[in-house]
């Protein structure tokens, strides 16, 4: 079974780190989204995999050839970006004849979900979770026998609050393919561009049986606070939780889970918990929770949480040297 991973968008939410880099590229914990993806897809049994680029393409190919080099991956641009239908429409012919499936995972999604279990349930699945604002999501109405009866892309008056988390698992290629050629060939659109939910239900409405798959957790990486909660619960895992030796940093205070890169200096600090620290990062006089800082940064003097720093920036907070009398209340917040 081959895995289509679409990774052309422009992470207009995830500005100003998608300036510069994908959002796929954005870092969390310790690696980076997308990183973290193709990890637990191979770790699944996973060997072929699709890319859909478009902007700073370039970038997400040099990353998995450089990071991946024994990777079977191809890669399809997608230029103009017109929707998630469109994208693998372009990518169609990779797919189509494949007799086991296709796995399609969202470039910028982290789910927690039994993987081996979803490839070896028959038929197609969709992975969802219960949301509490269903009108932003792709919804599934699921039937009294458990099948899906019907898929919406953001309603305006939704009768179900199980929303599509962006990973699907299609029995029959071809039928796909097809119905993304139907979707361009008579212009079908929904909010502007054409959606993979139109091809679903197309299939449906063609007698397609799909089921659905709950998953554990969901993470839509392309906003800031998303993005830190799945920072936040990818270090909760044993790999991180596992006390390692800190002593390089004699004089600091380390709180696992922390992912610290390599050649950091960080001194007279508390870091943690639940925080990702890039490589060559320099830390001092500071106290950082709950963040994600990129490699080659600096940081002086700061108390800081719930934050995104870039590679490569400086922050440099202000150092005060009082003398306080009795009965005196100083609020710098």
């Amino acid at each position: 079974m081959k895995a289509v991973i679409p990774v052309a968008g422009i992470g207009s939410r995830l500005r100003p780190h998608t300036h510069t880099q994908p959002k796929s590229l954005v870092p969390v914990a310790g690696n980076t989204i997308l990183g973290h993806i193709i990890d637990r897809l191979r770790t699944a049994g996973l060997t072929e995999f699709v890319f859909i680029v478009g902007y700073l393409g370039d970038k997400i190919v040099r990353y998995v050839r450089r990071n991946y080099p024994d990777l079977n991956a191809k890669f399809v641009v997608q230029e103009p970006r017109e929707g998630l239908g469109h994208a693998l429409w372009l990518a169609r012919d990779e797919f189509r004849n494949d007799p086991d499936g296709v796995l399609i995972l969202l470039g910028d999604t982290i789910v927690d979900v039994d993987l081996p279990a979803l490839l070896a349930t028959p038929g197609s699945v969709l992975a969802v979770k219960e949301v509490k604002d269903p009108t932003r999501f792709g919804i599934v109405d699921i039937g009294r026998d458990g099948r899906v009866s019907k898929v919406v892309e953001k309603p305006k008056i939704p009768k179900s609050n199980f929303a599509m988390v962006g990973l699907y698992k299609l029995a029959y290629p071809d039928k796909l393919a097809e119905a993304l050629e139907w979707l361009r060939e008579a212009d079908v659109r929904t909010h502007g561009e054409f959606q993979l939910t139109d091809a679903l239900m197309h299939l449906i409405e063609d007698g397609e049986v799909m089921t659905t798959c709950p998953v554990d957790n969901w993470f839509d990486c392309g906003r800031k606070e998303t993005l830190l909660e799945a920072n936040a619960r990818l270090l909760n895992t044993a790999e991180f939780l596992d006390h390692r030796d800190y002593s390089e940093f004699p004089d600091s205070v380390i709180i696992p889970p922390v992912s610290i890169g390599r050649g950091c200096q960080i001194s007279q600090s508390i870091i943690g918990p639940n925080v990702a620290i890039g490589d060559k990062t320099i830390i001092s006089h500071t106290i950082l929770t709950d963040s994600i800082i990129g490699s080659y940064s600096e940081l002086r003097s700061a108390v800081m949480h719930d934050c995104i720093v870039g590679s490569d920036a400086s922050f440099r907070g202000m150092n005060h040297s009082l003398n306080i009398g009795d009965n005196t209340e100083i609020d710098y917040s």
